[in-house]
């Protein structure tokens, strides 16, 4: 497995298209022509209406302006990130259109894998990235897709022990979950509870609230009630993290249940400034549909032969460090 230091990124070679923020598109490089020779590679993300996967795609916009001429790339997303069915379809869609190599951050660990499959076996490269694909379905299906992103265990782990600093033996605490069938929702639980365990902080609810803010605030008032004595709430992304801050200031316990996220996204940002949010998780979402891609390049032009799995950086975030 190869590592990558934050200091040491791709020097990648880029191309992107304009992508809506709330719907799933499919907008290929607009220079581009029906006799063009480069490759094409369809990035296919989870809701663009998260802003988590709209920086991955300014990311990919700004590789545009300085690297354009190097390959064709299609941008798509989907509206709702439970919506499996139409990212299947969309895995289809990008085949039918001749795409060389599909990147992808599935909505869910095992759903995807047959369509991928079915990629492959045409010849399309393919290359997890976000979330990993389910071992034992990829096994099952006989097929390899490396997977380029951060050890979310290891992150969720960083912040968790952050956290822990922050309180003493036998307190309690609760876990707003990601979708449970997604592999990254799975490591972000385990990292927060090996944190939790290891200071022996009791952890009174875990509940899923499917990455969403709405959801998040809804569980989170409900944990509250329930119980009013616990002092923080991790949640395995940013956006369930500003959901529990809203539903913490509505129980009027801002101040005293510390709230930790995961993702690094600017509204985060601000509120671990303004003291609202205690620490998060960057895992460099700008980079990390740039990290997929390039791996994909490398395969296409044979300069990569060893379809192995990329470990991508992913780092704590506190007030200290931003």
């Amino acid at each position: 497995m190869r590592h990558f230091l934050l200091t040491t990124l791709f020097a990648a070679v880029f191309i992107v298209v304009g992508c809506s923020s709330n719907n799933d598109t499919a907008t290929s490089d607009p220079g581009a022509s029906e006799g063009d020779a480069r490759p094409k590679v369809a990035l296919i993300m989870k809701s663009l209406a998260n802003e988590f996967f709209s920086t991955m795609a300014e990311g990919a916009k700004t590789h545009q302006s300085e690297h354009a001429g190097e390959y064709e790339l299609i941008v798509n997303g989907i509206k709702d990130e439970r919506d499996l069915s139409r990212q299947v379809a969309l895995v289809d869609e990008m085949v039918a259109a001749g795409a060389d190599a599909i990147v992808i951050a599935p909505a869910d660990s095992k759903a995807l894998v047959p369509a991928l499959r079915k990629a492959i076996n045409k010849g399309v490269v393919v290359i997890n990235i976000d979330n990993k694909l389910d071992a034992d379905v990829l096994a099952g299906e006989d097929v390899q897709i490396p997977f380029v992103g951060p050890d979310n265990q290891a992150g969720a782990k960083k912040v968790g022990d952050y956290l822990a600093g922050k309180l003493s033996s036998g307190d309690k605490v609760a876990i707003l979950e990601g979708i449970r069938t997604s592999f990254n929702a799975q490591q972000r639980l385990a990292g927060f509870e090996a944190a939790m365990q290891a200071a022996d902080i009791e952890i009174v609810s875990s509940q899923s609230a499917e990455w969403e803010m709405a959801k998040a605030n809804s569980i989170a008032a409900s944990i509250l009630s329930e119980h009013p004595d616990i002092k923080a709430i991790l949640a395995a992304n940013d956006s369930m993290a500003l959901g529990a801050i809203a539903a913490v200031k509505s129980a009027g316990k801002a101040g005293d249940v510390l709230v930790v996220g995961f993702d690094n996204i600017s509204a985060v940002q601000q509120a671990i400034r303004d003291g609202k949010i205690l620490a998060t998780a960057d895992q460099y979402g700008d980079k990390l549909a740039v990290f997929g891609i390039e791996t994909a390049l490398e395969l296409i032009s044979g300069e990569t032969v060893d379809p192995s799995d990329v470990e991508t950086p992913v780092d704590l975030v506190t007030a200290e460090t931003l």
